[in-house]
């Protein structure tokens, strides 16, 4: 018999019982990491933050624009090398026609969360990696042309290719298969999925391509990522071994 209201009785339980499944052992590393360093848990989400503020506002500025252009704005036409040299910082170029607080908020609490988790390194690693391999996707599309299955008008070349997303979406894969939230990854790629098949533009398969780089980096870590700390680990015990050793076996010297 249902309740007053319409809710059935053991609902509620339910519903926490599965939060507590998909997001248990990530909200526990949260906590205690915040409750161990208190304001000092995410410098690097901090950071990433603070400059994405900057490129919003200093592009905006007169003459402003420009000078973010030179410094941090990918395009697939420009040379390979220039883009190399440009990528970390376009990273943290926001859109123009987009709402800069919406990717402020992005940035602070999946770079935070992916900071507490992956640790700052990784979360570098996994955002540069996933942004680099969209913006080479883009110029390999624009090289194919419009007659290949996963080629690009050459217009596409031209198209400004900055922002935070694909690293923030990257970032929240890696998360999800590092905490076992298998519901929240599933939904963050099909979001992208989706995005990429209703709004198909170039943003949304840089999305679809940096979650499959994250996959492919977060599925790598769980096979690999204990191998050579424990192949260092064992030639630093035998080295230390050998080391003792060598004393105790040492031939003594007849004069």
């Amino acid at each position: 018999m249902a309740r007053a209201g319409g809710v059935r009785p053991g609902v509620g339980p339910v519903a926490v019982r599965a939060a507590a499944a998909e997001w248990g052992t990530l909200i526990g590393i949260l906590r205690a990491h915040v409750r161990r360093h208190r304001l000092a848990s995410v410098p690097l989400a901090t950071a990433a933050t603070l400059l994405v503020l900057l490129f919003s506002v200093v592009q905006h500025l007169p003459g402003g624009e420009r000078l973010v252009t030179q410094v941090g704005v990918v395009r697939a036409a420009l040379p390979f090398g220039v883009s190399l040299l440009r990528t970390p910082l376009s990273l943290y170029v926001p859109a123009l026609d987009l709402p800069v607080w919406g990717a402020l908020v992005q940035v602070f609490l999946v770079f935070g969360i992916a900071e507490i988790v992956l640790g700052r390194r990784l979360t570098l690693a996994v955002a540069y990696a996933c942004t680099l391999a969209g913006t080479l996707f883009a110029r390999i599309g624009v090289e194919l042309g419009p007659d290949h299955l996963f080629g690009f008008p050459t217009w596409v070349g031209h198209v400004r290719d900055t922002g935070p997303s694909a690293a923030v979406v990257a970032l929240a894969v890696c998360v999800a298969i590092r905490c076992r939230a298998w519901w929240t990854g599933g939904a963050v790629v099909l979001a992208m999925v989706v995005e990429a098949v209703l709004l198909p533009n170039l943003a949304g398969l840089e999305h679809v391509v940096a979650v499959l780089v994250a996959g492919l980096i977060a599925a790598s870590l769980e096979v690999f990522g204990q191998f050579w700390p424990r192949v260092l680990a064992g030639v630093g015990a035998a080295a230390s071994v050998a080391a003792e050793a060598g004393p105790r076996t040492a031939v003594p010297v007849v004069r």
